[in-house]
């Protein structure tokens, strides 16, 4: 297998079960990249944003799970406006089969092993 990739995480704090699940795949199967956890645990101030920001500069590309809690992340939005800001791929995974919520510049599809695959491989 090629080295693996590297991969943020951008999700809701709503939506940390399914950042779980998406983590419990990449261990579970022949994953084709790392998995960063950058979960939220400090209050959002610049120190916590410089933190993001050297994590996703170090990221091949950028996962974002998608859903109605995507809209109020003020925190998801900023590490998806950082992501673009370092020049990094950016593809969102509509984190729930019965939510289709879009988020405005991102190329959101549904979840599936084989489209996460294509996104890294793509790097």
């Amino acid at each position: 297998m090629a080295d693996k990739k590297v991969i943020f995480v951008a999700f809701a704090i709503e939506d940390e079960r399914q950042r779980d699940f998406l983590k419990g795949q990449s261990l579970l199967t022949n994953s084709p990249f790392e998995y960063i956890d950058m979960s939220v645990k400090e209050a959002y101030a610049s120190e916590w944003k410089d933190k993001v920001r050297t994590r996703i500069r170090r990221s091949d590309g950028v996962i974002a799970l998608i859903s109605k809690n995507s809209l109020a992340s003020s925190g998801q939005k900023w590490e998806i406006a950082c992501a673009r800001e370092e020049g990094k791929k950016v593809l969102g995974i509509w984190a729930y089969s019965d939510d289709r919520t879009r988020i405005e510049g991102v190329n959101t599809v549904v979840w599936t092993w084989d489209a996460i695959k294509n996104f890294i491989n793509g790097f």
